[in-house]
């Protein structure tokens, strides 16, 4: 996959000529590709995740994700490398994306499914392999060719990631230019320059990607930053959800936008949730060792990235706390209200959670209102709770597309093997973010579909059934 030009041009010229050529191949690769039928499309598919779930590969970008961006750990990234691409090549197993896929005689409209295009895929350094291998499965399920933008700190996994891809498309008799990448150096220019040349741009992870895809001109969809409030109610099973907290809380140093950033405890648990969190390696931090964590865990206004993500004794030893502190999983952080003047209320990207103490659950509301206009709305919230109303309260009242009920929020909020969201690594936030889909990034976004419509017996209702009631109530 050679995409250099001649070292004669200029900056601006080379990234427009590499743009250029990485277009040629993957319109020349989705020529090849569009006589493709379901199965052979669905072979495609589980080409690519096979490219990072065979074991020594999801290891092996596991390792070199870590050692390049400094983010998370190597057992996580494997496990995130493993599961989240078998939960999604179950979920596109399952559904047809090629040719007629629904026919419906009552309304008398078919539906075919036809390519985007071309997708620029931008990802971020906390998902190097897992995200561009995510969103090249649902490019491909509908037939479209995909170019990767990786972080410049994740390129070297990104492009080794691709290059398994290729492989595996090769492999089966599948042009390799259906997934390319970009080369080094990756830049914002060169990002930039190829929003403007696809047909789709499909972001995760910084906001200025995403604001930028979507000023480019090109039909975009980007996705919002996460800042997770959880809220623990008196009817909560305590230890079930401590246990979850720090199973998802701990996962990958808490990089995911899925991770919990605050707690939420009704004042008659408070207490007993966080002794039982301490028993799932939660610190209490002191009033001091609070102050130590916020000096070191932002630096200028900006999150200190020699300290996020790290490991637990990293993090403790680098703000100075307690030799208690150095066996904890987790450190906890109280407030007495949500200000949006403190650095806690925001996103934290690190094993640090935020403790509230509410009255009752309209306190809870207020708070969780309050957290989310800081930095999150739109993205999530999680209750414990053995009050279904509760929940059902969280959903009809707050501005989030998902509220997960009794679910450990990071394996949960991107799909799951236990509830039904589509499996995925991009998660909108509707227009409360700012975003254009508020659902888990899927196959159908990466869809046009064509409408067949038929005749159908007539549906054309009296005058009285539509206005008859309106009429009597308020007159002509």
């Amino acid at each position: 996959m050679s995409t250099s030009p001649p070292r004669s041009l200029d900056a601006g010229a080379r990234e427009t000529a590499v743009i250029a050529a990485l277009m040629v191949n993957a319109r020349a690769a989705m020529v090849e590709f569009q006589s493709a039928d379901q199965s052979r499309t669905d072979e495609a598919v589980t080409a690519l995740a096979w490219a990072i779930y065979e074991p020594d590969r999801a290891r092996e970008l596991a390792e070199i994700a870590v050692e390049d961006t400094g983010l998370g750990n190597v057992d996580s990234k494997i496990l995130k490398n493993t599961r989240k691409t078998f939960g999604c090549l179950r979920d596109l197993m399952r559904v047809k994306s090629v040719g007629q896929i629904s026919d419906d005689p009552t309304t008398g409209i078919i539906k075919y499914a036809k390519p985007v295009g071309v997708v620029a895929a931008v990802t971020p350094s906390t998902n190097p392999a897992a995200t561009p291998v995510n969103k090249a499965m649902f490019a491909i399920k509908g037939r479209n060719a995909v170019i990767v933008a990786p972080s410049p700190a994740g390129l070297r996994t990104t492009t080794r990631v691709v290059e398994y891809m290729r492989a595996e498309l090769v492999k089966i008799g599948l042009p390799a230019d259906l997934v390319q990448v970009l080369p080094s150096p990756v830049n914002k220019t060169l990002t930039q320059e190829l929003m403007k040349a696809v047909d789709l741009i499909v972001v995760t992870g910084s906001q200025n990607n995403v604001k930028r895809a979507y000023s480019s001109g090109t039909p975009a969809i980007g996705v919002g930053a996460g800042n997770v409030p959880v809220v623990i109610d008196e009817t909560a099973d305590l230890r079930d959800a401590a246990q979850k907290i720090s199973a998802s809380k701990t996962f990958d140093n808490a990089t995911s936008c899925s991770s919990e950033n605050s707690l939420v405890i009704l004042d008659s648990v408070y207490d007993a949730t966080l002794d039982a969190l301490r028993e799932v390696g939660g610190y209490v931090c002191s009033v001091d060792e609070k102050e130590d964590i916020r000096k070191t865990l932002w630096q200028d206004g900006h999150l200190n990235r020699h300290v996020i993500a790290k490991d637990a004794p990293v993090l403790a030893k680098t703000c100075n706390l307690a030799p208690a502190a150095q066996n904890a999983a987790f450190f906890l952080v109280e407030e007495d209200d949500v200000d949006p003047c403190s650095k806690f209320t925001d996103e934290k990207l690190s094993l640090v959670l935020t403790v509230y103490r509410a009255s009752d659950m309209e306190d809870v509301i207020a708070k969780l209102n309050g957290i989310l206009k800081v930095c999150g709305k739109g993205h999530s919230v999680g209750i414990h709770t053995g009050t279904p109303e509760n929940a059902t309260r969280l959903a009809e009242e707050i501005d989030v597309v998902r509220v997960l009920e009794n679910q450990a929020h990071t394996f949960g909020n991107g799909g799951g093997f236990d509830n039904g969201l589509n499996f995925t690594l991009t998660m909108g936030g509707g227009t409360w973010a700012g975003n254009s889909i508020s659902d888990n990034l899927n196959y159908t976004h990466f869809l046009n579909i064509t409408h067949l419509v038929k005749t159908i017996p007539g549906d054309k209702p009296s005058e009285e059934e539509l206005f008859g009631e309106y009429l009597s109530k308020y007159g002509a």
